[in-house]
């Protein structure tokens, strides 16, 4: 069964920046698109990211111009590059193999003002 494991998560200021890693067992990042979901507290889990399996990149309006995501098919990563931090961007992050039932723990990312 494929596991995943997010990281890279924190505690950061507003207007900072925050790299995040999630590491799969398995080879399933050859075969599936990646979606970085999101979930602060009170709200429902939202969609900020996704990467299929040609690199193609598609984007939240509030993450857009400041979020990057990439993939790494070798080291099975997927990883979320986020800019200009706004204490909006609170949240637990998670990857996801779309089309699975695949989730992740997980990572707290809180932006402070």
């Amino acid at each position: 069964q494929v596991q995943l494991v997010e990281s890279g998560g924190g505690l950061v200021q507003a207007g900072g920046s925050l790299r995040l890693s999630c590491a799969a067992s398995g080879s399933i990042f050859s075969a599936n698109a990646m979606g970085w979901f999101r979930q602060a507290a009170g709200k429902q889990r939202e969609l900020v990211a996704f990467i299929d399996s040609y690199g193609r990149t598609q984007y939240a309006d509030s993450v857009k111009g400041r979020g990057t995501i990439s993939r790494d098919n070798i080291k099975n990563t997927v990883y979320l590059q986020l800019n200009s931090l706004k204490p909006e961007d609170t949240a637990v992050y998670y990857c996801h193999p779309v089309g699975t039932s695949t989730w992740g723990p997980g990572t707290q990312v809180t932006v402070s003002s």
